[in-house]
C-alpha cells in the first residue's frame, strides 16, 4: 500500500533533516514512528501525505491516505466540516435539497448522498453528540478537535492512515476508543506518538535518526527490551573504554617518572665519569629526543582512548549522564496540606461540578486528577494551589512553595537566557560556577547558555525547569503537574518520570497517560 525510497528532506539553507529514509507499508501493518523531538517524523507524515515534497526520493501509493495531522491550536477560522474536508461536498448536498442546485453540484457530490448521516454517526462514536458540521473549530477544546479528525477515518473509509500524535489532549474514554480503532483497523497506518500504551499496539517500531531509520519487528514493549540490551552493550563498552583510559594515562605516568630517573642516574654516572660537556650536551639532547618521542607515543594513546570515550558516551545517550537531585521538603511526612469543603465554580450561574468537591491532600502523596475532557482538572489544580479562589465553599491551605508545571513548561521566561533563569531558580548567594556546572548535568553547555528561552524545544524547556527546581533551595512543598507530557519525545518523557522519581515532596498531576501515572508512583486519584 505504501512504499518509501531513499526519502530525505532539507529545510532551505539547511543540511538534510533526513535521509536514506525506506519503508514499506502493507494491509495491516501497523508502523510505529518515533525518534527525538525535531528529527522529523510529522515531516515524514506530510511526505507521505503529499502536502510536503521530498528532497529526493520517490514515495509510492496505491490509494490517497487519511491524515490526522498534530494539532497545534490554531482553528484559522475553520467549521468542523472544513476540518474534516467535507465542506465543499456537504454545500453541495444541502443546495441540492434546498432546490438550489448549480450543475456541477451532482459532480461534486457524486453518489455520496449519505453524506450528513455517515458524519453524524462518526461524530457521535467519538462522543461528539454536541458538536455539528458547522460549529467552529475555535469554540472545541484540544480534546475535542483531535476527535473531530479522528472521526474524519470513518467518514472517508481510507485504507492508510497517518496519525500524528493523535492520543494528546484525549481523555480516558477518547483514548480507548482511539485503541480500538488501532486494534481493529484492517488497512495500514503509520503513526506518530509517544503514547506508549498506543504503541505497545504496532506490529513495528521504526526509530527515526539522520541516516535512515532503524527497524525493530514488534510492539514497543519489544522495543523496549532490544534497546536495554543495547543500551547495557554500550555500558558495557564505555566502562572497558573508561578503564582503558584511565590504564593509558597511568602507563604514561609511570613511564614519564622512569625514564626521569634512568636521566638523572645517567647524568651523574657520566659526570662522575668525567665525559666532556660537548659531549654532555648531546647525550642530553639524544635523550630529551628519545623522551619527547615516547611521550608523543603515550600521547596518542590518551589521545585515541579518550576520543573512543567521547564517542562511546555519546552514542549511550545524553540522559545516561544527567543527574537529578532535590533539596528535602521542610514539611514533615502526613501533614495536611490542603482541604477543601465543598467548593465549586460558578460559570453563567451553574455549577461546574454539580455536587462540589470536597478532598484532602497530605504531606507526601502522589495523586492524580482525573476526568474526561471539560470536567475542570485544570481548574481544580488553580484552587488548590490558590492561584484562583472557589466561587463556593471553602479551602484551606497549608504549604509553602507550590511549583505549577504545565505542559508547556510556561515556568520558563521567553526574554531570559538559560543562564538567567538558572541563575534566579538557583537559591540565594550560590556561586556562578556552581549553577553552570548544574546546567552542564543538565546537558546545557555554554553553547546553550545565552540562548533564549523562546527559542528552546519543548525537551529543552523540560529540562531547564528541572534544572531550577534542583538549584533552590529546598524542594517545593508540591509538585503540580498539569499534562506535562504532551509535547515530549519518548527521551524527554524518560527524563522527566526518573525527576519525579527523585522528588519525595508531594505530587499532584493531572495526566491521562496510565503508564505515566504508574511509573511516577500515583497512589490516589481524585475523579471528577
Amino acid at each position: 500500500m505504501l512504499v518509501l525510497h531513499d526519502i530525505s528532506f532539507a529545510h532551505p539553507g539547511r543540511d538534510d533533516l533526513f535521509s536514506g529514509i525506506h519503508l514499506s507499508a502493507e494491509r495491516r501493518s501497523k508502523v510505529a514512528l518515533i525518534g527525538d523531538n525535531g528529527s522529523g517524523k510529522s515531516t515524514l507524515l506530510r511526505i507521505i501525505a503529499g502536502t510536503l515534497p521530498p528532497r529526493s526520493g520517490t514515495v509510492m501509493l496505491q490509494a490517497p491516505p487519511y491524515h490526522v495531522p498534530q494539532l497545534i491550536g490554531t482553528a484559522n477560522g475553520r467549521t468542523v466540516a472544513q476540518a474534516l474536508g467535507i465542506s465543499t461536498k456537504l454545500d453541495a448536498l444541502q443546495r441540492i435539497l434546498a432546490g438550489d442546485m448549480r450543475d456541477s453540484d451532482l459532480i461534486t457530490l457524486g453518489d455520496d448522498w449519505q453524506l450528513e448521516e455517515r458524519c453524524r454517526t462518526a461524530l457521535d462514536h467519538w462522543m461528539l453528540q454536541h458538536i455539528g458540521l458547522t460549529d467552529p473549530l475555535e469554540r472545541l477544546s484540544g480534546g475535542e478537535r483531535t476527535k473531530v479528525m479522528l472521526a474524519g477515518i470513518a467518514v472517508h473509509a481510507r485504507e492508510l492512515l497517518l496519525l500524528d500524535e493523535p492520543s494528546n489532549h484525549l481523555d480516558a474514554t477518547g483514548r480507548a476508543l482511539l485503541y480500538q480503532l488501532i486494534e481493529h483497523f484492517t488497512g495500514a497506518l503509520i503513526v506518530v506518538s509517544h503514547d506508549r500504551e498506543l504503541l505497545d499496539r504496532c506490529t513495528s517500531i521504526h526509530l527515526l535518526e539522520r541516516n535512515g531509520t532503524k527497524v525493530y519487528g514488534g510492539n514497543f514493549s519489544f522495543y523496549e527490551q532490544q534497546r536495554a540490551i543495547e543500551q547495557q552493550a554500550l555500558n558495557d563498552t564505555v566502562h572497558a573504554q573508561e578503564k582503558e583510559l584511565r590504564k593509558a594515562r597511568r602507563t604514561a605516568r609511570e613511564s614519564a617518572e622512569r625514564q626521569q630517573k634512568l636521566d638523572a642516574r645517567g647524568k651523574r654516572k657520566q659526570e662522575k665519569a668525567g665525559v666532556p660537556k660537548i659531549m654532555l650536551n648531546t647525550l642530553r639532547d639524544q635523550a630529551q629526543q628519545s623522551t619527547a618521542r615516547l611521550q608523543g607515543v603515550h600521547a596518542d594513546r590518551i589521545s585515541n582512548a579518550a576520543e573512543a570515550l567521547r564517542n562511546g558516551r555519546e552514542a549511550l545517550g545524553p540522559e545516561a549522564w544527567m543527574r537529578f537531585g532535590f533539596g528535602a521538603s521542610a514539611v514533615h511526612q502526613g501533614k495536611m496540606l490542603a482541604q477543601a469543603e465543598g467548593i465549586n465554580i460558578l460559570r453563567d450561574g451553574r455549577r461546574l461540578w454539580p455536587q462540589g468537591i470536597d478532598l484532602h491532600i497530605r504531606s507526601g502523596e502522589r495523586i492524580a486528577v482525573s476526568g474526561a475532557n471539560g470536567s475542570g482538572k485544570t481548574t481544580l489544580l488553580q484552587l488548590i494551589t490558590g492561584t484562583r479562589g472557589p466561587s463556593t465553599g471553602t479551602i484551606h491551605r497549608a504549604f509553602g512553595r507550590a511549583v505549577y508545571v504545565d505542559q508547556h513548561y510556561s515556568l520558563i521566561d521567553n526574554t531570559a537566557t538559560v543562564l538567567q533563569h538558572a541563575q534566579r531558580a538557583a537559591a540565594p548567594n550560590t556561586p556562578e560556577h556552581v549553577v553552570k556546572t548544574r546546567l552542564d548535568h543538565f546537558l546545557f553547555t555554554p553553547a546553550h547558555w545565552d540562548k533564549p528561552g523562546h527559542g528552546l524545544s519543548g525537551g529543552e524547556r523540560l529540562r531547564l525547569t528541572l534544572c531550577g527546581l534542583t538549584l533552590a533551595e529546598a524542594a517545593p512543598d508540591l509538585l503540580v503537574l498539569d499534562e506535562p507530557t504532551n509535547n515530549l519525545d519518548l527521551r524527554n518523557m524518560g527524563m522527566l518520570v526518573k525527576a519525579v522519581a527523585a522528588y519525595t515532596g508531594t505530587l499532584l498531576v493531572v495526566s491521562h497517560d496510565a503508564r505515566f501515572l504508574h511509573e511516577v508512583g500515583v497512589e490516589r486519584h481524585i475523579q471528577l
